[in-house]
């Protein structure tokens, strides 16, 4: 129980950090800091906890920043590849930053082009017309994770956060004793 109760605040903390400073540089196809807190959140915690923060922090910032479609297609598939790429390289930090930046400047840059085109309405549009800001939005924001996430393996407390979320508070403290 406590285990899914610390889960569930890291992921509303991610959400609210996310919605919070992705103003920031920000413009439209260009958010850098949405695909820092995707490749944080994939590596703390993995592919479906990227994705759903990645689906929840997009569709309040469309709601409340006013910020169309392109926040769900240039955010979810970055967290989910993140995640993904992290796990299927036996967690290496590089590759949950290449994740992202294929999942978002590459597949949901491509996406982008008939969701605004067709259901926006936006037909001045080509097919890669959002792949140049999506991949040096994705880069920017891949690469600053990256030096964060190397800084936190560096000094143990990414591990330390990693199996905090795994194993849960008193269980984690147990496993610790014991070794």
């Amino acid at each position: 129980m406590k285990q899914s109760l610390i889960k569930l605040t890291m992921i509303a903390m991610f959400i609210a950090i996310g919605v919070v400073i992705s103003p920031i540089l920000r413009f439209e196809g260009f958010a850098p800091t949405a695909h820092l807190v995707n490749v944080v959140v994939a590596v703390f915690m993995g592919p479906w906890a990227a994705l759903i923060n990645g689906i929840l922090t997009a569709v309040i910032r469309m709601a409340v920043l006013g910020i169309p479609p392109l926040a769900i297609t240039g955010q979810v598939f970055g967290a989910l590849f993140a995640g993904l790429f992290y796990k299927i390289s036996r967690e290496k930090l590089i590759f949950a930053s290449i994740g992202e930046i294929i999942g978002t400047g590459i597949i949901g840059s491509l996406l982008s082009y008939p969701v605004m085109r067709f259901i926006m309405g936006r037909g001045d549009l080509w097919l890669f017309f959002y792949t140049p800001s999506f991949t040096i939005a994705s880069t920017i924001g891949a690469i600053a994770a990256y030096l964060l996430l190397k800084v936190l393996a560096k000094s143990g407390m990414l591990k330390r956060i990693q199996n905090q979320l795994k194993y849960g508070g008193n269980k984690y403290e147990e496993l610790q004793r014991k070794s």
